[in-house]
């Protein structure tokens, strides 16, 4: 190989490494439980009603809020139903990887309320994703 071919591979090297994305969002599935609340006034500081498709995470992920606003796949591992659900709210009770979630967002899953707990596998998708 040339020297001239040489450091134009370099070049085109560096410029790839330049052009990717300077950080990647790594999807992680977790598993957890899933229960209902009837919605309102939530930790992001949004007003919602029982028929959006509302999650609130556990405060341990919640933090300082950096997931509001942002969607979650949920999937129940029974039925295997998927749902996509909008983090607008903190959950003091949950356990870290447990989900409450809005009655249609819960429904949305294939469950009555009267089930009241599921078994879910989730994961956050981009923040720039819209379902």
């Amino acid at each position: 190989m040339s020297p001239f071919t040489f450091l134009l591979f370099l070049f085109a090297l560096v410029c790839t490494v330049l052009a990717a994305p300077a950080s990647l969002e790594k999807r992680i599935t977790h598993t957890g439980r899933g229960t209902w609340f009837d919605v309102g006034l939530g930790a992001c500081g949004k007003t919602n009603v029982n028929s959006d498709k509302i999650v609130a995470i556990s405060s341990e992920i919640y933090g300082s809020g950096g997931n509001c606003e942002q969607y979650i796949q949920i999937t129940n591992t029974k039925n295997g139903k998927v749902a996509y659900g909008k983090v607008r709210d903190e959950c003091p009770g949950c356990g870290k990887y447990d989900l409450d979630m809005s009655p249609s967002l819960f429904k949305a899953l294939g469950a009555s309320l009267d089930v009241g707990v599921l078994s879910l596998s989730w994961h956050f998708e981009n923040k720039a994703f819209k379902p």
